[in-house]
């Protein structure tokens, strides 16, 4: 089984070497676009010789993703009625996008390996400037693969988690642009306004991000609103979605967890019961 070592460029990303003068650079650069812009790229975090295996490896678990078409709105909420038809949560979506659950991909794959390195997580809670970060006690959504077919787009949303975490694995031949709109809403200012204005078409706040395959996105999505445009051509697109928390054993909901892969495990329905959640399907 490959070590972190061999698919990290350790010279570039020194995991092992918390607070060593690379370290450092690479997390105060991190926090500075953060703080700014909301979004960074680490650039080739997978070494570029391991990308063909990195697609690979994506490619043979893309026919595990759980595929149903989802009306949803920006907030993942429930329809509504009594909100007027301006606002942003009457604008009716569709997510087209599919998703391979952790349990279906195997443990000597890469992002397997990257998602669990200390080394990692130690980084990323610097650059988040956070105590610690925990991967997902979550079976299926801890690590998934976030597969976007040719046609299909990944709608206008709002994260509910404050920080996210992706891998690009397989590049489309055209489209498939990463947009949001940093800091379109805050904390006790939701800014329904400009929030339905993007969902209009203004294109005003709207910023991108160059995406290649080995690159690390680090995004804080829940206060920004962001999509995945169409994919053109005939090739999907693939991202790892590796999920962390500030706090440890996070459970997804039985709910959300049905919406997205189609079945829940026994952990989902503990953590519901735990947790005194009424539904429980």
């Amino acid at each position: 089984m490959i070590d972190v070592a061999d698919v990290v460029d350790r010279a570039r990303y020194p995991l092992d070497a918390p607070g060593s003068p690379r370290w450092v650079e690479v997390v105060e650069g991190a926090r500075e676009e953060l703080r700014a812009r909301g979004a960074t790229v680490l650039r080739d975090v997978v070494r570029p010789a391991l990308r063909d295996r990195l697609r690979a490896e994506g490619d043979a678990v893309a026919p595990e993703a759980h595929t149903a078409v989802a009306r949803v709105n920006v907030y993942n909420t429930d329809p509504d009625p009594t909100l007027s038809a301006d606002h942003p949560a009457s604008v009716v979506l569709s997510r087209r996008n599919a998703f391979v659950a952790r349990d279906h991909i195997p443990a000597g794959h890469l992002i397997q390996r990257l998602y669990a390195d200390p080394g990692l997580h130690a980084l990323l809670a610097a650059c988040f400037e956070l105590p610690a970060v925990h991967p997902l006690a979550d079976p299926y959504s801890g690590l998934t693969l976030n597969v976007v077919a040719p046609g299909d787009d990944h709608p206008w949303h709002f994260d509910t988690n404050e920080i996210a975490v992706s891998l690009l694995t397989r590049a489309p031949e055209a489209g498939g642009t990463f947009e949001y709109c940093p800091g379109i809403r805050a904390p006790g200012a939701e800014n329904l306004a400009a929030v339905r204005a993007v969902l209009d078409g203004d294109r005003a706040p709207v910023a991108h991000l160059d995406l290649r395959p080995g690159d690390l996105q680090l995004f804080r999505g829940r206060f920004a609103l962001h999509r995945v445009t169409t994919v053109r051509g005939s090739t999907p697109r693939h991202t790892a979605i590796l999920a962390y928390s500030d706090r440890p054993g996070v459970v997804g909901s039985p709910t959300r967890t049905r919406q997205l892969f189609g079945r829940v495990a026994p952990a989902h329905l503990a953590g519901a019961a735990a947790r005194g959640d009424a539904l429980l399907d």
